[in-house]
C-alpha cells in the first residue's frame, strides 16, 4: 500500500541557525513525530516532543540505525560542515529506507550558472545524483534565495552594513532579487512534508509533485535601494546618515575574487552574494523564470519592515561577529 502522509521525520541540525525555524515550524504539526540526529559532543537541549539520537558519522551504522522508520529526512548543514557529511547521510537514509529527503539546498537553484560560478553548485549537484543513483529515495530541494535577515545584517553581504552606517551599491541598486525570511523555509518545509505523498482528491498538490524538484519560495522581491529605504524606515533614518559608495557589481564580483586568492575569508561572501546581483541577469530572480509555490504551500505574506527590524536587531547584538569570530 502505498505511503499517504510524511509522520516520522529526522533533522539534521536541528538546532542550527536554519535548523531552529525548521524544527519550530514542524513541531507546530501534532502529526509529525520528530528525531534530532546530533554528535554525541552536541549538549543542545531539546523539547520533550523531540527525540535526540545521538550519532557518530565516524560509524555510519549509527546513521542507519537512526534513520530507521524515519519517513522523511532534513538536512541542514553548518557552512564549516566536511563535504562528507551529507553523502553520509544520504547512504544511510538509503540503507534505512527513508523514501525522502530533503538535501542542504535553501538558497539559489543549485543547477544555476550562477551556483557554478561561485562553487556552491557542483557538490549538491552530486549529492542529488548520489540520492537519485542510490534509487530509495526521493529529494526535494527547497529554494529560498539568501536569507534576508541574516544576509541584512551581515557585514555588507547585501553591501549594507547598518553597525557602521555604510552601504556599497552595485551599480544603480535597482537589480531585483528572491529572499526569504528564516522563518518562512520553516514553514515551507513544514507545509511542504505536509502534504499528502500523492493524490487524494483529483488535482491536488501533493509531495509527490516535487518528486525530484525543486520548490521555489519568496518573502520579499527587493533591490539594495528598497532594503536601505526599509532600514531607514524602522531606524528613522535618512541617506544623510550614511557613507554610500557607487561600484559596479561586476567589478566588486573581481575585488572579491582577489580578497580569496588572498585568504580573506570575507572574499567568498562577498564574491557569493555579488553574483546575484550582475545586472540584466537576474540569477536570483526566480520568480521570472518559474512560478512561486508560496501560495500551493499556503505561506503568508510577509511584512518587509518586521523581516528588517529583525536585522537591525541581530546587526546590533553583533550575530555575524559572534557566529565566525567569537570561536
Amino acid at each position: 500500500m502505498p505511503q499517504e502522509r510524511i509522520r516520522n521525520i529526522a533533522i539534521v541540525g536541528a538546532t542550527g541557525q536554519l535548523g531552529k525555524h525548521i524544527t519550530a515550524a514542524l513541531l507546530k504539526n501534532p502529526s509529525f513525530t520528530i528525531t534530532a540526529l546530533t554528535r554525541s559532543t552536541d549538549t543542545s537541549s531539546f523539547p520533550p516532543n523531540i527525540t535526540a539520537i545521538p550519532v557518530d558519522y565516524s560509524n555510519p551504522s549509527t546513521l542507519t540505525s537512526a534513520l530507521k522508520g524515519q519517513d522523511a529526512l532534513v538536512i541542514t548543514l553548518a557552512v564549516s560542515a566536511p563535504p562528507d557529511t551529507q553523502p553520509l547521510l544520504i547512504k544511510a537514509a538509503a540503507e534505512a529506507g527513508v523514501p525522502w529527503i530533503l538535501p542542504n539546498e535553501y538558497g539559489d537553484n543549485s543547477d544555476s550558472p550562477a551556483s557554478n560560478d561561485v562553487h556552491t553548485g557542483p557538490p549538491k549537484q552530486a549529492d542529488r545524483k548520489l540520492i537519485e543513483d542510490l534509487g530509495v529515495s526521493s529529494w526535494v530541494g527547497i529554494v529560498s534565495g539568501f536569507w534576508y535577515e541574516y544576509s541584512l545584517s551581515g557585514p555588507g553581504l547585501y553591501g549594507i552594513d547598518i553597525g557602521k552606517r555604510e552601504a556599497v551599491i552595485f551599480d544603480e541598486g535597482t537589480q531585483r532579487i528572491n529572499t526569504s525570511t528564516w522563518a518562512q523555509v520553516g514553514r515551507a518545509v513544514a507545509s511542504l512534508l505536509a502534504l499528502p505523498v500523492e493524490a487524494e482528491t483529483p488535482g491536488e498538490v501533493t509531495l509527490g509533485t516535487y518528486r525530484n524538484k525543486f520548490v521555489y519560495i519568496s518573502s520579499f522581491t527587493v533591490n539594495q535601494r528598497e532594503m536601505l529605504d526599509a532600514v531607514n524606515r524602522v531606524m528613522g533614518w535618512d541617506d544623510g546618515d550614511w557613507k554610500i559608495e557607487r561600484i559596479g557589481a561586476k567589478e566588486r564580483f573581481e575585488d572579491a575574487q582577489r580578497m580569496m586568492a588572498e585568504g580573506n575569508r570575507m572574499g567568498f561572501a562577498y564574491m557569493l552574494y555579488t553574483r546575484y546581483f550582475l545586472p540584466r541577469e537576474d540569477a536570483a530572480l526566480y520568480e521570472k523564470s518559474t512560478v512561486l509555490d508560496n501560495e500551493k504551500l499556503g505561506l503568508p505574506v510577509e511584512d518587509l519592515d518586521e523581516a528588517t527590524k529583525l536585522a537591525v536587531k541581530m546587526a546590533e547584538e553583533g550575530y555575524f561577529a559572534k557566529l565566525f569570530y567569537a570561536k
